[in-house]
């Protein structure tokens, strides 16, 4: 029976299906992750545990669906933002998650700079602190 594995990584937690061909769910797994607030506005989640997360909720979806998946979906967070350095395969830092509004006055100066409207038309996205490319510019 072939079946896919549908990875949802969210924003508290991280789901695991196992889905056959007819849409029949085989298997789940879910296991959650600590959302971490070091200070006002600011919305971080540790790499390494949504990844460890991850792979737990994924196996207990194969284990309970007892077979192997023949490919994988993978759906995320959409804006949060986290770096690995490619060397070591650990992160830079911790994932700044698409709540995070640490760059506000960034996007207040690229909006004061008349950008907006070039971002607009190269990205389809409005400047806010929810935009990841500002998240980007903060941790290079």
């Amino acid at each position: 029976m072939p079946s896919i594995l549908a990875l949802d990584q969210g924003t508290t937690g991280s789901t695991a299906l196992i889905i056959h061909q007819d849409g029949t769910v085989l298997g789940r797994g879910y296991r959650e992750f600590t959302q971490h607030f070091p200070r006002p506005g600011w919305v971080e989640h540790d790499p390494n545990e949504i990844f460890r997360v991850t792979l737990e909720a994924a196996r207990e979806a194969i284990a309970a669906a007892k077979e192997t998946p023949v490919g994988i979906g993978i759906t995320n967070q959409r804006e949060t933002v986290v770096l690995w350095d490619r060397r070591t395969l650990q992160p830079v830092a911790p994932a700044i998650v698409w709540q995070d509004r640490r760059t506000a006055d960034r996007c207040r100066e690229l909006k004061a700079a008349g950008a907006e409207a070039m971002i607009r038309q190269r990205t389809g996205l409005v400047i806010d602190p929810y935009f990841s490319a500002t998240k980007l510019e903060l941790l290079l």
